[in-house]
């Protein structure tokens, strides 16, 4: 992790209504930036304290690491995955557990962590496969599908089926950001932002003391990068999720498909949708959640989702009827 510190100057220009030459006051202070790789990705943390807290935040990524990642063979997700039933889940799992949940409730089994065995078998996960599954092999897995019908109970997970598969990972990455940003507030720090590849959690303001600004990128299928719009944020999460970076490619068929596997037919997501960008209130967890749930609606269900939830904040990038890319933003966007 690279920690690199930098000062933040804030020109206030006052002005006389005399026309008197205008003076200038200057404001310093120094912000901490932090960089480094987890979870299989980039992260940046900003914040406004002269305190480097590195080993810190790398000690919360290892424990999220531990607990939750299914790449890793002795994690808490990867025993439970495994069959082992005595394993007891400490509060991150806990808490992933509970906000799944309640996601998979309200998008009536849309967001479904229990997918991992398809997650895998379209080799999207941990364990790689030769090739795609065939019609009865999906069928067949899709048994082993359903948050409904896993239970926690006395601290430990209870699997109806004892092969179903735990996959956080559409809410994992959040997750950790809320960590990060919660230790930080721990530490009494009020202006910080966190982000976990693309995942954004934010408190007060930026170093220019104004609201933190992003930029939401624009759905190039040739690997290149440029941004479709800037957003500001204060006190607020951002999630995005895409679906025109991570595919595979049938090496038999050649057919292209996405990452986002939808539960209820068991296959890879059929939609017009590109891209979905969450903002709200909320942790930054449920904004990753929900920005993968409706990545996998049709498009008008999508819309409608966002219409029956005022706490979120939704910004649509899409392929319409007549093959050209449109946007869509909720009307609290």
């Amino acid at each position: 992790m690279k920690r690199l510190k930098y000062i933040a100057i804030s020109m206030l220009l006052i002005l006389a209504f005399s026309c008197k030459k205008a003076t200038k006051k200057e404001e310093l202070q120094e912000y901490t930036k932090l960089e480094g790789i987890a979870f299989g990705t980039t992260f940046h943390i900003t914040y406004d304290a002269q305190n480097d807290y590195t080993k810190q935040i790398d000690s919360v990524f290892h424990l999220i690491n531990k607990s939750l990642s299914t790449y890793i063979p002795n994690s808490d997700i990867s025993k439970i995955n495994n069959g082992d039933t005595t394993v007891v889940i400490d509060h991150y799992f806990e808490e992933v557990f509970r906000k799944s949940e309640r996601i998979f409730k309200e998008t009536k089994g849309i967001f479904d962590p229990t997918i991992g065995t398809l997650v895998n078998a379209w080799n999207f996960g941990p364990k790689k496969v030769a090739n795609v599954p065939d019609t009865e092999t999906v069928k067949a897995l899709l048994n082993l599908v359903g948050f409904d019908r896993v239970h926690l109970k006395n601290g430990k997970i209870a699997k109806e089926n004892p092969l179903t598969y735990f996959d956080f990972n559409a809410i994992a990455k959040g997750y950790a950001v809320d960590i990060a940003g919660r230790f930080l507030e721990s530490r009494n720090v009020e202006n910080y932002l966190v982000e976990i590849g693309g995942e954004i959690r934010t408190r007060g303001l930026n170093p220019s003391k104004s609201s933190w600004k992003t930029g939401i990128e624009e759905p190039n299928f040739d690997g290149s990068r440029s941004i479709a719009k800037v957003v500001n944020l204060t006190n607020q999460s951002m999630a995005t999720s895409g679906s025109y970076r991570k595919f595979q490619v049938d090496s038999l068929t050649g057919e292209k498909y996405v990452h986002i596997i939808n539960p209820k037919t068991g296959y890879p997501t059929q939609s017009k949708i590109l891209s979905v960008s969450i903002i709200t209130e909320l942790d930054c967890a449920d904004a990753d959640g929900y920005a993968t749930a409706l990545m996998a609606m049709p498009l008008e269900e999508a819309k409608g989702f966002l219409a029956g939830h005022g706490n979120l904040k939704g910004y649509l990038i899409y392929i319409s009827e007549k093959g050209e890319i449109e946007t869509f933003s909720s009307k609290n966007f």
